[in-house]
């Protein structure tokens, strides 16, 4: 065992017994923390934004653009968002100890199932440091030890701010050890992590595709898969011509650099005509690049020739493919070939079609003439999130604090056997 792997698996050990602890807490005292958490990131903000500065000269070293640097960049204002956030989150329903069901059975036992934090809960992830905090404060009011394993190139931001969480958590009824960074920067350190089984419960991914499909691939730890979004827009035949643009457009444009912005438009033949010289004008205008068939380039000499990949690509940019189809299974198999799992839209003011659609699209959120941009835990209702999963096992679309939680049956008896 390399000394790397050693260190990590040691702070796997200390999260598992800072776990123990946490998992009984009461709402009260995991409540009383976040609001230290959010206190201490205000008062110690000018100590974060100087260690945020050390990467941001780093990524200008490396020639980062302009967008990478603002993703990374913290000012004070963005430090007090974050701890605006914890507290929010503070303010969220505890889901740790809810009664999912409940039984008396016939030979008297009385069963129930509760909700339980999963333990000790891995998270890699790429990019902008607030994801510390949040993560972080996911995790506690779940009431899970959370092990951060973010980005190199946010790593002196990302200390900073685990340092600040951890001293307010001292002050507190809550362990330490309930947070922590992993050891290392390199990617030895993320390897060492996927192979702490039976240390850690959970991996969960957030980032590019390349990242998640790395840690699913290498991990011996359980990993929830989020985040990598193809998302599709199919316009019906039976659409109204004004929502079908509007929902298009925003579901593309609004913002393009996010797992729910759509990536590919699927269009009927028969409302092709109508349809997409007005999308078309707009979407242009706004700087966005249309990828098509030949159908759409006729259509508009700004759009270039798609191509195989451009179908089964998440842009994140201001690109969007688009294609006409002949019918509505036709739209259907080409999700089924190209999708991710992450969201799908049909705008459609045939019931019979949209029953089809929501029924045979086999994504982690479905909508019926709303944009793919909806699919986020604030919007749902759930408060934050630690991301959106896309497969089917434990948790499907955002995941939110009940998503951070597992289930066991407490049975109580009267001396019964079997």
């Amino acid at each position: 065992m390399s000394n790397t792997e050693r260190e990590v698996h040691d702070a796997a050990r200390r999260a598992k017994d800072a776990a123990a602890d946490l998992a009984p807490m009461s709402r009260a005292d995991k409540d009383e923390a976040l609001a230290a958490v959010a206190d201490a990131l205000v008062a110690e903000a000018a100590s974060i934004v100087a260690a945020n500065a050390e990467d941001l000269d780093r990524a200008r070293a490396a020639g980062e653009t302009e967008a990478y640097l603002d993703r990374l960049a913290l000012t004070e204002e963005r430090v007090s968002g974050v701890a605006d956030a914890v507290r929010a989150v503070a303010e969220l329903p505890d889901p740790v100890g809810e009664v999912v069901f409940g039984s008396t059975l016939p030979n008297g036992l009385e069963l129930r199932q509760v909700r339980v934090p999963l333990g000790v809960v891995g998270i890699i992830y790429e990019g902008r440091p607030n994801v510390t905090a949040d993560a972080a404060a996911l995790c506690l009011k779940s009431g899970n030890a959370a092990l951060l394993r973010g980005s190199s190139s946010a790593y002196s931001s990302n200390t900073r701010i685990v340092e600040v969480i951890r001293g307010a958590l001292e002050k507190t009824g809550v362990p330490a050890d309930a947070v922590q960074l992993v050891p290392g920067s390199g990617r030895d350190s993320a390897q060492a992590l996927m192979s702490a089984r039976g240390l850690v419960d959970v991996l969960i991914p957030r980032g590019g595709a390349n990242l998640i499909q790395a840690v699913v691939r290498d991990s011996t730890v359980p990993v929830i898969e989020t985040g990598a979004g193809n998302c599709h827009v199919y316009i019906d035949e039976h659409a109204d011509l004004d929502k079908a643009v509007a929902i298009a457009v925003n579901a593309k444009a609004q913002r393009v650099s996010v797992c729910n912005a759509a990536e590919t438009l699927l269009v009927h033949e028969r409302i092709a005509d109508r349809f997409l010289p007005r999308f078309l004008r707009e979407i242009g205008d706004l700087g966005v690049t249309v990828h098509g068939d030949d159908r759409v380039r006729a259509l508009d000499d700004r759009a270039v020739a798609a191509t195989e990949e451009d179908w089964s690509t998440e842009y994140l940019s201001m690109d969007l493919a688009v294609k006409v189809v002949e019918t509505l299974d036709e739209a259907m198999a080409h999700i089924r070939a190209y999708s991710t799992g992450h969201t799908e839209a049909i705008v459609t003011d045939s019931q019979a079609a949209a029953r089809r659609f929501t029924s045979r699209v086999d994504s982690a959120a479905v909508m019926v003439n709303a944009s793919t941009r909806f699919t986020d835990g604030g919007e749902f209702g759930f408060g934050a999130e630690i991301g959106i999963s896309t497969q089917k096992l434990h948790a499907r679309g955002p995941m939110g604090l009940r998503e951070m939680t597992s289930t066991k049956y407490i049975v109580t008896g009267d001396g019964q056997v079997r």
